[in-house]
């Protein structure tokens, strides 16, 4: 409904949005945050440059690869070469990332709310930077957890043990042959528990994720909310934005804030009601400070 009427609301100056945003914060009955990977960019978790070359030189030179994005789905020959790309990238992004200043920054500005977090990000950054795990929905999954790739069964499965000796232990690119996951139930090569198609595991910990998401949106349903929208892109537009678009229309107490570097907009219809700051995350969050 609002695809052709998109437009920039980056209005006033920044120090005039930031109060906005910073009163709205204060006096919201709840908070809904959405976030993408832009907030993960921000906290320098890029996939890409520097921080891809020093992980994964060898993997570039060898296929061309040039970045974690299209590495996570190279057709590699064998699984030995397959679970060494994805040990090191689960190792870099979810166990070995530390905590990103902006996460750390923004549950200062909203513990003392009442708040929940919806997330297209899988690199667990929310819960190590101390936020209630009972107030996180993670819809897409876990760099943490692997699935069956039929899947037989809707069970996921920690994996921090096997990644990192899969880490310790591979060379030529390769990790011993031993060290391949498999099913516990039906013997086929485990995967990531990442949603890239319809085998994707939704397991019980999802499900009650989710309903409690949909309990939090019903239970602040016509209140002022706070729909926050933190570095989402276009490529999965209907898991967060589209929907915070939508319960903004519907409520004429809400605020829909968007903090996104040159991604900053919203619909002509909810636009009075809408907060776009044009701006780097980090600092976004550090001026609400």
């Amino acid at each position: 409904m609002f695809l052709r009427s998109s437009t920039s609301a980056f209005t006033g100056n920044y120090s005039e949005q930031i109060e906005k945003l910073k009163q709205e914060i204060e006096t919201a009955d709840a908070i809904v945050i959405g976030a993408g990977a832009g907030l993960s960019t921000s906290a320098g978790m890029s996939y890409d440059g520097e921080r891809f070359e020093k992980n994964f030189a060898d993997f570039h030179i060898k296929y061309g690869i040039r970045d974690m994005y299209s590495g996570g789905c190279y057709p590699y020959d064998t699984l030995e070469e397959y679970w060494a790309w994805w040990s090191r990238q689960i190792m870099v992004n979810r166990y070995e990332a530390g905590v990103g200043k902006p996460y750390r920054d923004l549950l200062k500005l909203v513990k003392d709310t009442d708040y929940f977090v919806l997330t297209t990000n899988v690199d667990h950054q929310f819960q190590l930077a101390g936020f209630d795990k009972k107030r996180l929905f993670y819809t897409q999954g876990d760099y943490g957890l692997w699935q069956c790739s039929k899947p037989c069964h809707q069970k996921t499965y920690d994996n921090e043990a096997a990644v990192r000796q899969m880490v310790r232990e591979q060379k030529g690119m390769k990790i011993p042959t031993e060290q391949i996951p498999k099913c516990p139930v039906c013997g086929a090569p485990m995967t990531m528990n990442l949603r890239c198609d319809m085998t994707f595991v939704q397991d019980g910990g999802w499900y009650a994720a989710s309903n409690r998401y949909d309990d939090f949106i019903r239970h602040h349903e016509g209140l002022h909310i706070l729909f926050l929208e933190l570095g989402v892109g276009a490529n999965t537009p209907v898991i967060i934005k589209y929907p915070f678009w939508q319960m903004t229309a519907r409520n004429p107490k809400s605020v829909y804030a968007c903090i996104n570097w040159g991604e900053a907009i919203c619909p002509r219809e909810i636009e009075k009601q809408s907060i776009c700051i044009n701006a780097d995350i980090s600092a976004v969050v550090n001026s609400l400070l």
